[in-house]
């Protein structure tokens, strides 16, 4: 067996500037971190003459032979095109879960991008750095799938750690933030994550949000722009160790992420964020592209109590994390030998785009 994962990540500052119809005319810059939460793919020994997926988090089963034409339909779509994009088409069985629920904010699409593409590169026995990791989990998502999304999740999951990341569009370039121990620690205890309870699909608010960033005198555009200052700012603030600016840039940023597309936010989380800052969280906001998921507050320490309490009687849950420094790794390969392609067997190069 073969045992990959790749972390969530929470962001601070910048969502949305990673999206190509902004970064390409205007460069983005988003500052994030994962966490100790992850995706994993478990792959074993199948039939010979076919694929099997299963996934414990859509609680989907998939059966593909070999030489059938593939439909990267449904919630194992990204997985099926994985496997295409790898010429893994018979012999394998996938079985893939999360430790937190998909459609929640924290990049959990991309990470099954990342833990794929290292779990399958790795079966063909290819060692790609973290940027390539990431690019080829981009290629699935943006252009086999044609998701509405951007590439901050994917280069979080692969890289793992506190980084501050710049697009462009002729390359991303991921720089650690260099941000003292006990700032990190400090930070680590202030941010407090809340599940509303809700999870969704973040594809209608990022086409929408797509489309008006396309118009370079739109509310959206204008918005994206102080959301890249914001970022520069945290970036500062991380720095020099001023955690309470940090949590005051969150709450502006929040505000502005609101106008770039409708359902972002909704009463009941206005409401919630609100019951929060009226208990002493300085500020926070949706993970994510809105909607639901998690809430993320910064919160310093004699607020912690009066906010988790305030929240959880409102029904939200407080989950425990960590910061996760690893990114995407292979944590067992006790399979005898790479498994090949018949192409890879001839001499030609496995994939495209290597």
């Amino acid at each position: 067996m073969l045992i990959a994962r790749a972390p969530v990540r929470i962001s601070f500052a910048g969502g949305g500037t990673d999206l190509p119809a902004y970064y390409e005319r205007h460069g983005g810059l988003v500052v994030s971190t994962s966490i100790n939460k992850y995706f994993y793919v478990f792959v074993s020994r199948s039939s010979p003459d076919s694929v099997q997926i299963s996934s414990s988090d859509y609680r989907a089963f998939s059966r593909h032979r070999g030489g059938e034409p593939p439909l990267w339909d449904g919630d194992l779509g990204l997985v099926k095109a994985a496997l295409h994009e790898f010429s893994c088409d018979a012999g394998l069985s996938l079985f893939l879960a999360s430790e937190v629920p998909p459609g929640t904010g924290l990049g959990s699409s991309s990470a099954v991008a990342v833990a794929l593409v290292k779990a399958l590169s790795t079966l063909h026995g290819s060692s790609l750095t973290h940027a390539q990791i990431a690019e080829r989990a981009c290629v699935l998502e943006l252009e086999r799938l044609r998701s509405p999304i951007g590439k901050q999740d994917q280069y979080a999951a692969a890289f793992g750690g506190l980084n501050a990341v710049s697009f462009t569009a002729e390359s991303v370039v991921v720089e650690p933030v260099r941000v003292a121990a006990e700032t990190l620690e400090r930070l680590q205890r202030n941010l407090l994550l809340f599940f509303t309870g809700a999870a969704r699909s973040a594809n209608a608010i990022l086409r929408q949000q797509q489309r008006a960033s396309t118009d370079d005198h739109s509310e959206a555009v204008a918005a994206l722009h102080r959301i890249k200052a914001a970022a520069s700012e945290t970036l500062r603030c991380l720095e020099c160790g001023d955690l309470r600016r940090f949590g005051e840039i969150l709450a502006e940023s929040w505000e502005q992420k609101k106008r770039l597309a409708a359902g972002i936010s909704n009463p009941q989380i206005d409401e919630l964020y609100e019951l929060a800052r009226r208990h002493g969280a300085t500020g926070g906001k949706l993970a994510g592209a809105g909607a639901g998921g998690f809430l993320m507050l910064y919160c310093e320490e004699r607020y912690w109590r009066p906010v988790t309490e305030a929240l959880e009687r409102a029904g939200l849950f407080r989950m425990a994390y960590q910061f996760d420094r690893g990114g995407a790794q292979v944590l067992m390969n006790a399979l005898a030998r790479p498994m090949l392609s018949a192409a890879l067997t001839t001499g030609k190069a496995e994939h495209p785009y290597a």
